[in-house]
């Protein structure tokens, strides 16, 4: 899959790539990956993590998902989607492309073309202050 992409398989790429995909789709944080790789005794550094993170997203393996300004998940099912992000419980789920509709854009800036939407349905449980 890596050579594939024009990735070289170094060791850090293979098991932290092992890691994300071998549970199918989900959201994952780069401190939540690196907890991962330490229980599974395979040692690497945060920064290794980001940089893999960041290398597989630049070609198209992963989705960078922005909540917050200070909150990045990375998502294994890089196809078309949007998101809900369950306020509290520091959670993304998955909406179907095809459940959303963004009508209006406006026109970029001359030499420029959208490249993506991302949508992110910020959710949390009724009852809950708005703070």
């Amino acid at each position: 899959m890596l050579k594939e992409v024009g990735l070289r398989p170094t060791r850090q790429r293979l098991a932290l790539g092992w890691l994300l995909f071998a549970k199918g789709d989900r959201h994952v944080t780069a401190e939540i990956l690196h907890e991962e790789a330490i229980k599974a005794r395979f040692p690497v550094s945060l920064a290794t993590v980001y940089n893999t993170l960041h290398q597989f997203t630049e070609v198209s393996l992963l989705r960078e998902v922005a909540v917050d300004g200070s909150k990045t998940y990375f998502d294994t099912n890089a196809s078309d989607h949007h998101h809900f992000y369950l306020e509290g419980q520091n959670d993304l789920v998955d909406i179907p492309a095809t459940d959303v509709a963004v009508s209006l854009l406006p026109e970029p800036p001359e030499g420029y073309e959208v490249a993506r939407v991302d949508v992110v349905v910020r959710l949390r449980r009724k009852g809950t202050n708005r703070g």
